[in-house]
């Protein structure tokens, strides 16, 4: 079947217009098992993407076949952002609202809507692409790696719940939503520049965090609650957002502090938040201190660790050069990629911290792949464990040596979904 491939312009408002920007969305629901759109939902979807210019594709049935019409039978969108690399924020092409109707795999669609978007973000300079997935077995064929991990977190905070002491000069007060705003984007811009992996908000983390329209549900979230903590200064230096589960369980959104005073004092306010048994947190960051802030370290529990942030190299020189580097050094990487925007070799020379890269002819020290090479550049997993998986062909000595070179003591941490 010839499909009709389109990109929609999310700023036409003419009929034809709206009435395939209507469609696209309500096949994007479809395909995440969401309720049809209403008008509210086209409104602030429609608002979201103009805001984050959005590049918005997909696959329609030719005219004249059975079900062809506005709504498309594969949808794709992308967007460019930043991602935090750790000597720099990098250009990143974000993609995001991927589905193919049940009915039309298998035909090469994704593949095409992908492939073309991610040479589009190559001939555009953009050197990194990302993704967030719901499963992990499929974009590993087009060099994305999982990154960085999501670590569900589960605190007891029932009778007998207790931090050791600590010092904080600040404190926490709660705010409304809509009011907290202004400071949430600003602990959260601060931490953007100063934290490796993370990826820059969507537009629609607007609405979000401040209640004003909930996609899940359609309608505004009036459940939502927001806490901030202010230095001794009364500078915002933390805030999470939260609300009420079953069982008296506090379930949190999102949680950014910029000095651990902050969160040790925002966790405390949670767990003795009245009648509170459990709080629950599913983007928990590695090196939160909480555990070793309890005086019972049973009470937190890891209930899952699940892939998150996917990446995608595209210019390895200008990738590479934007990490840190944790030893000097000189080697060979040889990249193999099915899509040739990674592929080749390259010479990596490392000192003080920042890598030179330039293509080569010289033999290679290793060789990977594009998706281990996703993988591999946030440091989130050691080269000896992706090593020791087959992910990476190299001597002991080489293995070594870039472990050396590459492994990072700080976790990447990311927590953007899109």
């Amino acid at each position: 079947m010839d499909y009709d491939f389109a990109t929609l312009d999310f700023l036409d408002d003419s009929e034809d217009a709206v009435a395939r920007r209507r469609g696209w969305i309500g096949a994007t629901l479809r395909g995440f098992r969401e309720p049809r759109p209403d008008d509210e939902v086209v409104k602030r979807w429609t608002t979201h993407y103009r805001a984050d210019r959005a590049n918005v594709t997909g696959a329609w049935l030719p005219e004249g076949e059975f079900g062809a019409g506005p709504m498309p039978v594969a949808t794709y969108a992308s967007f460019d952002k930043t991602l935090n690399a750790g000597r720099e924020l990098l250009p990143l092409r974000m993609i995001t609202d991927v589905t193919t109707s049940a009915t039309h795999r298998r035909q090469g669609l994704l593949r095409r809507l992908l492939e073309d978007d991610l040479a589009d973000a190559v001939a555009r300079g953009v050197p990194m692409a990302a993704l967030t997935a719901s499963e992990a077995e499929i974009y590993g064929r087009w060099g994305f790696g999982p990154a960085t991990f999501n670590q569900t977190v589960e605190l007891d905070t029932s009778a007998g719940f207790a931090l050791r002491p600590h010092v904080d000069p600040g404190r926490v007060e709660m705010v409304e939503p809509a009011d907290a705003w202004p400071h949430v984007k600003a602990v959260f811009d601060a931490f953007h520049a100063r934290q490796r992996g993370s990826v820059e908000w969507p537009a629609a983390y607007e609405d979000i965090h401040t209640g004003a329209f909930d996609f899940e549900t359609g309608a505004p979230n009036t459940k939502i609650r927001a806490a901030v903590h202010l230095d001794p200064d009364g500078t915002v230096d933390g805030f999470v957002i939260y609300s009420w589960g079953e069982d008296y369980t506090v379930k949190v959104a999102e949680m950014i502090t910029l000095a651990p005073a902050a969160q040790l004092s925002l966790w405390s306010f949670l767990a003795h938040t009245d009648r509170a048994k459990k709080v629950t947190f599913n983007l928990a960051h590695p090196d939160d201190p909480l555990r070793w802030a309890l005086v019972d370290v049973d009470r937190l529990k890891l209930t899952a660790n699940r892939h998150f942030l996917w990446l995608r190299v595209l210019d390895v020189p200008r990738a590479l050069a934007a990490r840190p580097w944790a030893a000097d050094d000189s080697l060979v990487l040889e990249v193999d990629d099915a899509q040739g925007h990674a592929a080749g070799r390259f010479r990596i020379t490392t000192r003080d911290g920042v890598a030179d890269v330039r293509p080569t002819e010289d033999d290679p020290d290793v060789r990977t792949s594009a998706e281990t090479l996703g993988t591999m550049y946030a440091a989130g997993v050691p080269v000896r464990q992706l090593h020791r998986a087959g992910r990476i062909d190299a001597s002991p000595d080489a293995v070594r040596r870039l472990g050396a070179a590459a492994d990072l003591d700080d976790e990447p941490y990311n927590l953007t979904g899109f």
